[in-house]
């Protein structure tokens, strides 16, 4: 390859890096210890967007799972009144979550950084 077609690759991973993790405008991050301070509050929705399978095997009491897949369709089981915090695997299924429910009127939303990876009960 030629340097021309190095700098192209180059410039697309960069661009590939910065988009994945940048937040995205209007989604707040927290972490997972102050995710705890969040929990029970009645004017919040929590959900779990991993798979079922990943769901039950381990999940925090309080979180409703709807897998990142099924978001599209289930939005509607949310209120858009309320904040919703997402959690995932590692903060990536989340993070699109967070995306897709900012792209359908939702104006709170919370995404926790680092996800189930990082929580310690």
């Amino acid at each position: 390859m030629d340097w021309i077609t190095w700098l192209l690759v180059g410039a697309a991973v960069l661009w590939l890096v910065y988009r994945f993790t940048t937040p995205t405008k209007g989604v707040q991050t927290i972490s997972t210890e102050e995710m705890k301070i969040q929990l029970g509050k009645k004017d919040k929705q929590y959900i779990d967007v991993r798979t079922p399978g990943e769901f039950k095997g381990n999940h925090i009491k309080g979180f409703k799972n709807i897998p990142l897949n099924e978001l599209p369709k289930r939005m509607i089981e949310l209120s858009k009144e309320k904040e919703v915090l997402v959690i995932c695997q590692s903060g990536m299924r989340s993070s699109k979550a967070s995306q897709l429910l900012k792209k359908n009127g939702f104006t709170a939303i919370t995404n926790i950084r680092g996800g189930m990876s990082s929580y310690r009960k």
